[in-house]
């Protein structure tokens, strides 16, 4: 799960409502860190963030996809989350992204961090 790209953040709103979002993020350890950079977005307050607010729980899903449906894979990781603005975790996660995603080299992410501590992990594999 770590080398993928690109994941899917799944939170939930305060009416219960699922809410889904495709997200950069990196993993060290047992905790998945992703951020709110400078793509361009309506508002700075973003629905996720409402929601770990309300309710700190997320998962992230990545998974592969091909025509060749033997090589198909996800990883689904469930956990609590929280919200940085700053401080070491935040410098580090910001870190973390950066030496992963090269777009952010030059422009690190500047907002939220969310961190979502990796407390079960569900995969699945179409071979072994």
């Amino acid at each position: 799960m770590a080398a993928c790209r690109v994941a899917h953040l799944a939170t939930t709103t305060p009416q219960g409502d699922p809410h889904l979002v495709p997200v950069t993020f990196a993993v060290v350890d047992a905790i998945l860190v992703t951020m709110i950079d400078h793509k361009p977005k309506t508002t700075t307050r973003l629905q996720r963030l409402t929601n770990i607010d309300h309710r700190p729980k997320a998962s992230l899903l990545a998974d592969h996809y091909a025509e060749d449906w033997d090589s198909l894979w996800w990883v689904r990781v469930d956990g609590d989350a929280s919200l940085r603005t700053d401080g070491s975790d935040w410098e580090a996660g910001r870190k973390m992204l950066a030496e992963k995603y090269h777009q952010y080299r030059d422009r690190p992410p500047e907002g939220t961090a969310i961190f979502v501590s990796i407390d079960r992990v569900t995969w699945w594999a179409s071979t072994p």
